[in-house]
This record gives C-alpha cells, sequence and structure tokens, in this order.
C-alpha cells in the first residue's frame, strides 16, 4: 500500500508522515529531505541554479540512503549524515529553486520509486499523488493557513536554535507556496483523487489519527476482499 500526502510547506506532512508510518508499520519515505541534501551539496560547492551540468553532475554522483525508523531515521549523503544540516535556513530559502529542475526530479524520482517498489511506504511532497505515485491507494492534500504554517515553521527553528521573524516566514512560505505552484516541472497541485485535509485546527495526532484510520479501513477492506475470492 502507498500513502501519498501531498501539500505546500509547513502543511504537516513531513511530522504526520513520520508518525503514520509508526503506528502502521511501514516505510516514511522523506522525499523533501532528498530534495533538500541535493540543495545542501550545490549550495556548499557553489553550484547555482542555472549551472543544468554541473547539477547533472551532482545527480549522477551523489549516494542518497536512509538508515534507521521514524522518529530516529537518518538521511545520508555520500555517506555522511546530513540529517540536521539539510534543515538550515540557507537550504529551506534555496530548495524550491532547486528541486524545479528537471534532472533533479528525474533523478530523484526514479530512486523514490525504486526504494518503494516491494513495500509498502507513506510518502509526502508536493507531487507525490500526482507525478511519483499516481496510482497511491490513498491520496491526501494538506493545507493549512499561512499564519498557522508561520508558526509551525517558527517552532522548527526554535528547535535547533535559530530565532526567525514572523512576519519574515510568512512572507517567504507565500513566496514558496507561488515558486511551488507556478513551476513549470511537476507544479504542486492536488490530484484529482486525493482527500483535502485542512490541518489549520488540527492537533498532529488528529492528523495522524485520521490518516491511520483510513489505512487500516482500507487495509480491512482489502482483506475482507481477498479472503472472499
Amino acid at each position: 500500500m502507498i500513502i501519498a500526502i501531498d501539500g505546500p510547506a509547513g502543511s504537516g506532512k513531513s511530522s504526520t508522515a513520520a508518525l503514520v508510518a509508526i503506528n502502521l508499520g511501514i516505510l516514511h519515505l522523506d522525499t523533501g529531505a532528498m530534495y533538500r541534501a541535493i540543495t545542501l551539496k550545490c549550495l556548499r560547492t557553489g553550484i547555482g541554479c542555472s549551472d543544468l551540468r554541473a547539477i547533472d553532475r551532482v545527480m549522477k554522483s551523489t549516494t542518497l540512503s536512509f538508515t534507521g525508523s521514524p522518529p530516529k531515521m537518518r538521511l545520508w549523503m555520500d555517506n555522511e549524515d546530513v540529517s540536521e544540516a539539510i534543515r538550515s535556513d540557507a537550504v529551506t530559502k534555496n530548495v524550491s529553486d532547486y528541486c524545479a529542475i528537471a534532472i533533479v526530479r528525474e533523478e530523484l524520482v526514479g530512486l523514490q520509486r525504486k526504494i518503494a517498489k516491494g513495500q509498502s511506504v507513506v510518502c509526502e511532497g508536493r507531487d507525490i499523488g500526482t507525478v511519483v505515485f499516481p496510482h497511491a491507494e490513498l491520496k491526501f492534500f494538506m493545507v493549512a493557513s499561512i499564519e498557522e504554517r508561520a508558526r509551525r515553521r517558527q517552532k522548527d527553528f526554535e528547535r535547533i536554535g535559530v530565532k526567525k521573524d514572523f512576519h519574515e516566514l510568512e512572507a517567504e512560505i507565500a513566496q514558496r507556496d507561488l515558486k511551488d505552484s507556478t513551476r513549470s516541472n511537476s507544479p504542486l497541485t492536488k490530484a484529482l483523487d486525493a482527500e483535502e485535509l485542512d490541518t489549520t485546527d488540527m492537533s498532529l495526532d488528529e492528523q495522524v489519527r485520521y490518516i491511520v484510520e483510513k489505512a487500516q479501513k482500507l487495509q480491512n477492506t482489502e482483506m475482507s476482499v481477498n479472503f472472499n475470492q
């Protein structure tokens, strides 16, 4: 079973997906972390998002892998644990530009499909239900107000010791929404068969419980059908 969770930045996708994976005992495929890792490498090496030849070399020479499981899952890039480094302010500000590049998306989508092959996963991002796994059994499109998403982002930064102005965060999120939804390559959009889930007034536990119950209901239905065949 594949559970696809899409939505804009700060809507609760990553935290929810990780806990859904724990509750269901399946893999959490954090695609956003993968795009952040490529952004981190490009920033470290001074490769701009317009240098397509250099980015192509990066994509062909970079190794990405996950170890552990939520909440202790780690992302490794070229044998380096970059789980914390990819959450920096610089990466957050630039990731939309790098993840819009065709070669980046093509390479990572192929890797994501390879990782998910033959196993149940919960996967979150911006084009999971439309591009990466269009035939996912469950699809959710999570949304929340910009104010609530800015508040969540501010807490995320505080956890890593970074102070960010609330209004600055609101502006950054609005700009990222615009970039993600208007890019020509795999724009952020709700799949026709996805269920919209507004998390503005939902706690994290409520978000997780809602998706887990949907998944368990689907699993029970499929088991019943198979038993009766």
